[in-house]
């Protein structure tokens, strides 16, 4: 369903048709031995993408350098950088995403049921699986 506002964010998406954003907040447990990478190294080639930390802590891999970011802050991947992410701590983290309309078509296709060739579901959105 397409919502162009949502009350609470949490487990909502906020997307329309016409616009180049989307917006979505998840959550990840934590536990044991962090980090707990919920994205494997990978690249958009024509898309940027954006993460605002509100719980927790994230740990963000751009290029060559491992970011660790607390609640309150922010991170750009641009576009053409490999990047990774995930929890960063034992704790839950919760987190805002923000993303093109592809690259949520990219992770909505990688959930969704039966998908395996995940590398080539990373090229038919303009991106690529590194790791």
């Amino acid at each position: 369903m397409t919502e162009r506002f949502a009350p609470r964010l949490a487990g909502g998406v906020v997307r329309a048709p016409s616009s180049e954003l989307t917006l979505v907040e998840w959550g990840h447990p934590g536990g044991p031995e962090p980090p707990h990478w919920i994205a494997p190294l990978h690249v958009h080639h024509d898309d940027d993408e954006a993460w605002y930390v509100v719980e927790g802590a994230l740990c963000v891999r751009l290029g060559d350098e491992t970011l660790e970011v607390p609640a309150g802050g922010a991170v750009l991947a641009p576009r053409g950088t490999p990047h990774a992410y995930g929890n960063a701590t034992e704790a839950p983290a919760r987190y805002v995403l923000v993303a093109t309309p592809r690259i949520f078509d990219l992770i909505e296709a990688l959930h969704s049921p039966g998908a395996r060739d995940y590398a080539a579901i990373f090229r038919a959105h303009r991106s690529e699986l590194l790791g």
